[in-house]
């Protein structure tokens, strides 16, 4: 039976669940807060959220938007080596490249799949009421948006989870991160990662000519790099090898943006009758992985399904956060390991932790990385 539902947040979880309801005819309405979803550099969607997409009817058009990566190779800042697999190492270990697109290419595929008015921006929620069978979600105005079902897919600072749960603590990993797209030609053989002591950057294609890239250091909290972040990246990065300091010399300053990084308090609850967390509102994990938003998309096609075999919402989402917590808690775990030992004090240790990571057999780190992020790795749950 069709249900009203609204879901609160219009980042990438909650308009691909929106879209993945709205396919089964629920009659489904999204809350957001902000009035401009176009923010965000790039995103890595690895086959699992692929696949998750293909269960919700998007993924060829994500493919078409986005760069492809096929190998993944690690580097240290001087050059040399660390792991140099085969070609197609992904294609081959996890059935079909990992695409790289826009944030808000991403957002525009997603949001051009609900009807217009789906959305609404622009739109604060300050309460949400759980009652056995419904829900009220009371907005900034006072107005109360009335329905049979609420999603929280409104991100770290989610107001659902804390409903839910309680405060959530919020505590600094110790270091930021920066993210850019660079217009600059990758040479997809140095599509990756690269470590210096202390310092990691990735960068992957973003189409033909553009590059996304990151980088991450341990600096103070709130802090601000004197001469801008450009500025102090370049200075960072000046004695690295190609293409790093290329990459960014050929990104606008505007198309560079710092966020200092939170681990936060996981939620005990991921629903409660008729009200469910999903997304960073659920499992906010660090980017080490590049599994944040994959897990959204996820996520997403997961809980449509639990909505369909289940005679109410209240059993749909008690079995999808079931179904999904053992998945999702150890990828948080371990993307939460890779950034300590990645950023291990004196920085020289954690540089030499980056390099041991060479010895492990590539057999080894193939076959754990699909079971991370290949096709297969995405399960739908089964009747």
């Amino acid at each position: 039976m069709p249900a009203r539902i609204i879901v609160v947040g219009a980042g990438i979880a909650g308009l691909a669940a929106a879209v993945a309801l709205r396919a089964a005819d629920h009659e489904v309405l999204v809350l957001e807060q902000r009035t401009d979803l176009s923010s965000g550099m790039g995103i890595s969607i690895w086959p699992n959220a692929l696949a998750a997409l293909d269960e919700i009817g998007l993924g060829d058009a994500v493919r078409v938007a986005g760069g492809r990566v096929t190998a993944g190779a690690i580097r240290w800042r001087d050059g040399r080596w660390l792991r140099r697999p085969s070609a197609q190492r992904i294609v081959t270990a996890l059935g079909e490249p990992l695409v790289v697109v826009r944030r808000s290419a991403l957002t525009d595929i997603l949001r051009g799949a609900l009807p217009p008015g789906a959305v609404l921006t622009g739109s604060t929620a300050t309460a949400v009421t759980i009652g056995g069978s419904s829900v009220g979600v009371t907005l900034s105005d006072g107005e109360v948006r009335e329905a049979d079902a609420v999603i929280g897919a409104d991100g770290v600072n989610s107001l659902v989870a804390t409903t839910l749960n309680g405060p959530l603590r919020s505590s600094y990993v110790g270091y930021t991160a920066w993210r850019g797209v660079a217009e600059h030609r990758l040479d997809p053989d140095l599509a990756g990662e690269t470590f210096g002591a202390g310092v990691e950057v990735g960068h992957v294609p973003l189409g033909s000519d553009h590059t996304y890239w990151f980088a991450t250091e341990r600096t103070p909290e709130g802090g601000r790099s004197p001469g801008g972040e450009h500025f102090h990246l370049r200075r960072t990065l000046a004695g690295w090898a190609d293409p790093i300091p290329e990459l960014v010399a050929a990104t606008a300053p505007e198309n560079l943006i710092r966020n200092d990084l939170y681990d936060r308090t996981q939620p005990k609850h991921w629903s409660r009758g008729p009200a469910v967390i999903i997304g960073d509102a659920a499992h906010p994990m660090r980017p080490h992985l590049g599994q944040g938003g994959c897990q959204g998309l996820e996520d997403a096609a997961i809980l449509a399904r639990c909505v369909a075999l289940a005679p109410d919402a209240a059993t749909a989402f008690a079995r999808f956060a079931a179904f999904r917590r053992r998945r999702v808690r150890a990828l948080v775990r371990e993307s939460a390991t890779i950034g300590r030992i990645v950023n291990l004090r004196p920085a020289a240790l954690g540089g030499a932790a980056s390099r041991a990571s060479a010895l492990i057999p590539e057999r080894v780190v193939t076959r754990h990385l699909a079971s991370i992020a290949a096709r297969s790795a995405f399960v739908l749950p089964q009747g």
